[in-house]
């Protein structure tokens, strides 16, 4: 959770910072300049300074922008207090975005935190008081406490169970529904529950007794109690509001009725005289986890005197994106769509949307990589560019596809930034740098980036990347970005009339790693679509795209289904030149080609047919370009077993051609061998082995021992490139030869490209 540490040591559950408002003050240029370079809508927002204040914001449209203006333009016009204002959002890495804004417009002080953050530091400051004695300890992940509960219920639980169980747990805690009340609550609702929800409320019962009787809290008690203490203590209440006058909730669509309780207490009755949300009930993704945009959509109700302003000029995408955009929610429905935004681009004419159709899985993945490399090779930055998808299952076969054309990747949602390895040596060589003031090592250096790159070089950095991917070249990537930190710091510190030093930057990396604000690195982005939330790219490619994953084959309401909409118009949003979505009609080569492209695109693609006149069979595909099929790739029909002749389907067995059960006719001695060389091409390109070969395919050549291209080619799992990379090496070892040179011959002089 970020900067816990820092705030519970602080003994408050408000940072004072005396000298804020004094900070403020005197930043250069007036008030005014604040509203400088706003827009009439933006401008509005940021002089709307009494609540209550609803802004509805569209996708690029500048909100963070507006509502920070808006708090800035406050304080140094003396109306609020910094220590006075609270703005809550919904991730860390927000937060300390909001944070660093405000600091550069002169507005240091103010409070930028979660709702988690902000309720926990209250807990602990007025517990002792409100409760007595200890605080409970926090449960950081109750998964653990789920699986123990689920135990002691008689029940079975599997791994990925577990994960659905602990959500269903989280979800009813978040709506205000007690192990009594979930069945009827999920019945209601239309959830689609992962297990009996008698069951599920068994185990939530006996989580929640065996938590209590431990001491034990866990993250949503953290919201509940600290509203019922706000509740049953109107003292404390009141303490509360009478230090925070002035409250800014960002992404209001994604509140929860909890999170909604607690907020009402903060502001007290008659609040909304101190209240600026801000929003977009078509970006409301969330429904699964208690989010509803419905205090958004009802803010009018609730508070007649609000002023509501709507922001629809978007910065960030081109026409043609917009165009789309536009287009999906066209043809929604439901409440969240008759409050829709018509997005107006103020970008110059792009590209159009490019959608492609493919024959299978593979095809698509390979294709897509092709088309990142020709991107990064016109100059686009690999970091400008995203590979998004609905299920984070869809990611493994775009690694592979990108690995084995050497671009560099990361996977968004994996180990954080400031925990890797690589990352904590470089803060403890760049600490201990900044504490010894002049140094051999930094004293030659040109500039802040020169120091750092010179301090770094300690753990191997170089100017140039290495070659190929994998590990190697993703601490290379990591090391890089906070070099090009280092830069921006700069130029940022000398923009203001500020010199810099080692000493700023180290603090600058601190309060980053505090709130998990990391810098962007090199590398192509593969994520969710609701991991995209937030972010965006240059380049996006959408993938994928077929009914039963967009949308998802569990979205069975009309509700379900729009929201699974609005996740596509999410990832529409993130582009802002270059979009292309695609989808295959089968998962694997020569598999049937059953799949349709998803609904929403329906009158949206060229030749497809609007909403409700769509044709039978595979739809039209006038206009759509045709996806290519991967050089050397043949139409495979069925593969049979070939021992006992059972048509395949699992795709390991598929790869063998073999029924796993049957007998194995392995050369064991060969697929040996295989491993060894497999082994040291790894090694060679600093990539995990499997980039190589996998297992299964290494299994299969050993089975097939083949004797020319041509058969090589036929196995599954080597495609048109492994097969001019490592083909002459491969078919070397089956004929009980050494592969000619050394790994890094076998690969140099060849293509990455197909032929």
């Amino acid at each position: 959770m970020e900067r816990m540490q820092e705030d519970l040591l602080s003994g408050s559950p408000f940072d004072g910072h005396q000298d804020a408002h004094r900070t403020g003050q005197s930043a250069a240029g007036g008030p005014d300049a604040v509203l400088a370079g706003l827009d009439p809508e933006q401008r509005a927002v940021a002089t709307a300074l009494h609540g209550p204040v609803c802004v509805l914001a569209g996708a690029g449209t500048g909100k963070t922008r507006a509502i920070t203006h808006r708090i800035a333009y406050g304080v140094r016009s003396g109306v609020y207090q910094p220590q006075q204002v609270l703005a809550v959002t919904f991730t860390a890495r927000a937060a300390g975005e909001m944070r660093g804004r405000l600091r550069q417009l002169g507005a240091e002080g103010v409070q930028a935190r979660t709702f988690h953050a902000a309720a926990l530091r209250q807990l602990h400051y007025f517990w002792p008081r409100a409760i007595g004695g200890p605080v409970p300890q926090l449960l950081e992940r109750k998964v653990q406490l789920v699986a123990e509960a689920a135990g002691r219920c008689g029940l079975r639980v599997q791994r990925t169970e577990l994960r659905d169980l602990t959500a269903e747990i989280e979800w009813a805690k978040v709506t205000q529904t007690g192990p009594d009340d979930y069945p009827a609550a999920v019945a209601k609702s239309g959830r689609e529950a992962p297990r009996d929800p008698a069951e599920t409320a068994q185990v939530y019962r006996v989580y929640e007794e065996t938590k209590s009787r431990r001491g034990n809290i866990d993250f949503e008690d953290v919201l509940l109690l600290t509203a019922a203490i706000l509740e049953d203590r109107p003292d404390i209440a009141d303490q509360v509001r009478a230090q925070y006058r002035h409250f800014t909730v960002d992404e209001y669509q994604d509140v929860s009725p909890l999170q909604q309780r607690l907020l009402d207490q903060w502001t007290g009755p008659g609040g909304g005289a101190s209240l600026c949300v801000v929003g977009d009930a078509s970006q409301t993704i969330y429904s699964f986890t208690g989010a509803t945009p419905d205090y958004l959509l009802g803010f009018r109700t609730r508070h007649p005197e609000a002023t509501v302003v709507k922001l629809v000029r978007d910065y960030r995408s081109t026409p043609q994106v917009v165009h789309l955009a536009n287009g999906l929610l066209a043809q929604a429905r439901g409440e969240a769509a008759r409050h829709r935004l018509e997005l107006v681009s103020q970008r110059e004419a792009g590209p159009e949307p490019l959608y492609t159709e493919y024959e299978d899985e593979p095809t698509e993945a390979e294709t897509t990589a092709r088309r990142i490399k020709d991107l990064i090779a016109a100059g686009v930055r690999a970091s400008e560019i995203a590979v998004l998808f609905r299920t984070n299952g869809q990611s493994e076969v775009y690694e592979q596809a990108l690995s084995d054309l050497a671009v560099p990747y990361q996977l968004k949602g994996a180990e954080r930034f400031f925990e890797r390895p690589e990352v904590r040596d470089a803060g403890v060589l760049l600490r201990g740098a900044a504490r010894a003031g002049s140094d051999p090592v930094t004293d030659g250096a040109p500039d802040l980036a020169g120091q750092v790159r010179a301090v770094l070089a300690a753990r191997g950095f170089t100017s140039e990347p290495p070659a190929g991917s994998g590990a190697v070249r993703d601490r290379w990537e990591s090391l890089a970005a906070l070099v090009r930190l280092a830069e921006e710091f700069e130029r940022g510190r000398a923009a203001e009339g500020l010199t810099t030093d080692l000493a700023a930057y180290v603090a600058e990396l601190d309060a980053r790693a505090a709130a998990q604000h990391a810098p962007a690195v090199e590398g192509v982005t593969l994520a969710s679509l609701h991991a995209a939330k937030g972010l965006e790219w240059d380049a996006v490619f959408l993938v994928g795209l077929t009914e039963g994953t967009l949308p998802i084959i569990y979205a069975k309401t009309d509700e379900q289904v729009e929201e699974e909409r609005r996740l596509l118009y999410v990832g529409v949003t993130r582009a802002r030149k270059h979009l292309t979505l695609s989808w295959a009609l089968s998962r694997s080569p020569g598999g049937r080609a059953s799949r349709k492209p998803t609904r929403f695109l329906d009158g949206l693609r060229p030749g497809s047919s609007a909403p409700g006149s769509r044709p039978a069979g595979r739809g039209g595909r006038g206009g759509v370009e045709g996806g290519e099929r991967s050089a050397g790739r043949r139409v495979r029909g069925p593969v049979t077993c070939r021992v006992c002749e059972r048509v395949l389907t699992e795709a390991v067995e598929r790869k063998l051609r073999r029924c796993e059960t049957c007998p194995s006719t392995m050369d064991e001695a060969l697929y040996e061998r295989l491993r060894e060389w497999r082994a040291a091409q790894a090694r060679e390109q600093g990539a995990p082995a499997y980039v190589v070969f996998t297992d299964a395919t290494l299994m299969a050549i050993a089975e097939d021992v083949p004797a020319n291209r041509q058969e090589l080619a036929a196995i599954s799992g080597v495609g048109a490139m492994k097969l001019d990379k490592y083909g002459a090496a491969v078919l070397s070892l089956c004929a009980g030869e050494e592969p000619e040179g050394d790994p890094a011959d076998v690969m140099d002089g060849q293509s990455d490209e197909p032929a």
